[in-house]
């Protein structure tokens, strides 16, 4: 716990609450914000205001948010945001717990300040172009100004929406981004991914459950619905719920009410879904894994968002924003990049997408030095050459939908985008392979 000055003497002689008021209005135009230990705020700053473009009296009494939550004494930890015209800046968060006189926390003060610099003013934008920056969600990519069209569409409505797209390619984004140009901005945005806990543990975490409902289950526990109340709830990976989840899934978005686990009473809930998912929900009904009457509620609003490898021009303009990420946290700074080490980059398949692309960043940042990137700071799969004794995917492809599409991707992975080679590992003609690559949007 940091240790605070004693102040006796100073309030013996002053009004505790003007001074109280003095000392925030010195403080309007630096990014303060008080919460209560409920994380509701209770003083929100000028500019804070000026970031976030949400008043005061939006922000009174209302949650913060997940990334202004002030939980521990954390001095100097990083966080990225969107501000108000939808860039993203980066910011170093310092918290100071306020207790009462028992020595209970009742809640917190939070400083922000830009990453690395000095001065109030210092929020450097990571990329400033609004149209390539859209909350977080970086492109310019026609594909992408498509996705980004349905995205402000959609958000102004209440309907549930069902993203589409491979690992790392961005679901979450596209779910704060939702929240963020939302009714609901105000009101908290939860995320859970259904594929990384039990049975058992989805379901007290996602509807809460009651004292003595298991063993262990020593108090009430709120679930992410409740908790979410307001606002939107994300659930990722939903194609990995159980099916008994997936009836009392469907029954909330049906009757906005839910049994928490143990409990005998149902609780009443305003949430907005937003799903996501990087198998196909149809597919999964054919199996017999997936209920056809909960794809239809999750699927109102189908959002498909293409993997990097299928906007190139992507790939150099995400390769800076992640630099000017770690250069503003200020232990290395890269100006350039090594000719050979960017054509490797560029012509890379990029099978994790975007997340698979900030690591690489992280990994360059980690293990070399100076201000140009080197094809040796690169992971160990650039260096090395592509295999041609790669596995075929399939000699003759005897497959359909979900499979095909599949097969297909994983032949152009192999061979590092090169159509031919892949037809040759999927038995196909090019006019072929590009022909299906079209219908399924490869």
């Amino acid at each position: 716990m940091k240790q605070i000055p004693d102040l006796a003497p100073l309030l013996a002689d002053f009004d505790t609450q003007g001074l109280l008021a003095s000392l925030l209005a010195l403080l309007d135009d630096s990014l303060v914000y008080c919460v209560d230990k409920g994380q509701n705020v209770r003083y929100w700053s000028a500019a804070m205001e000026r970031l976030t473009g949400l008043s005061a009296a939006q922000m009174a009494a209302k949650p913060c948010g997940a990334d202004y939550a002030l939980t521990s004494e954390e001095d100097g930890q990083m966080l990225t945001v969107a501000n108000q015209d939808g860039q993203i800046v980066c910011l170093k968060k310092s918290v100071q717990m306020v207790r009462d006189t028992h020595g209970a926390v009742m809640g917190g003060i939070g400083l922000l300040s830009g990453c690395g610099q000095e001065g109030k003013d210092s929020l450097p934008t990571i990329q400033k172009p609004s149209k390539q920056n859209f909350y977080g969600i970086i492109s310019r990519s026609p594909a992408m100004q498509a996705v980004f069209q349905i995205i402000q569409n959609a958000a102004e409505t209440t309907a549930t929406v069902l993203v589409r797209g491979e690992s790392g390619s961005g679901k979450e984004l596209v779910a704060r981004a939702i929240h963020q140009l939302s009714v609901r901005r105000n009101a908290p945005f939860l995320a859970i991914n259904c594929a990384a806990l039990s049975s058992s543990l989805l379901e007290s975490e996602l509807f809460g459950h009651v004292r003595g409902a298991f063993t262990g289950a020593i108090k009430d526990h709120h679930g992410m619905f409740q908790r979410a109340h307001g606002g939107t709830l994300f659930l990722d990976e939903v194609a990995e719920l159980p099916l008994d989840l997936q009836a009392k899934l469907l029954r909330v978005i049906q009757e906005r009410n839910f049994i928490p686990v143990g409990g005998d009473r149902s609780v009443s809930v305003d949430v907005r879904l937003v799903a996501a998912s990087h198998r196909s929900l149809r597919e999964q009904v054919k199996k017999g894994e997936f209920r056809e009457d909960l794809m239809y509620r999750l699927r109102v609003v189908p959002i498909f968002l293409p993997a990097l490898r299928e906007r190139r021009e992507d790939i150099s303009l995400l390769l800076w924003h992640f630099i000017q990420l770690h250069n503003a946290e200020n232990f290395r700074r890269i100006d350039k990049i090594d000719p050979l080490a960017m054509r490797l980059l560029l012509d890379y398949s990029w099978p994790g997408n975007v997340r698979e692309l900030h690591n690489v960043i992280e990994y360059a940042f980690a293990v070399g030095r100076g201000t140009t990137l080197k094809l040796s700071e690169l992971p160990p799969e650039f260096r090395e050459p592509a295999s041609l004794e790669a596995p075929a995917v399939t000699t003759k492809l005897r497959l359909s939908g979900e499979d095909e599409a599949t097969a297909i991707r994983q032949a152009l992975q192999q061979s590092n985008g090169s159509v031919g080679h892949a037809g040759e590992l999927l038995g196909m003609s090019r006019a072929t392979l590009w022909r299906k690559r079209k219908r399924y949007g490869l």
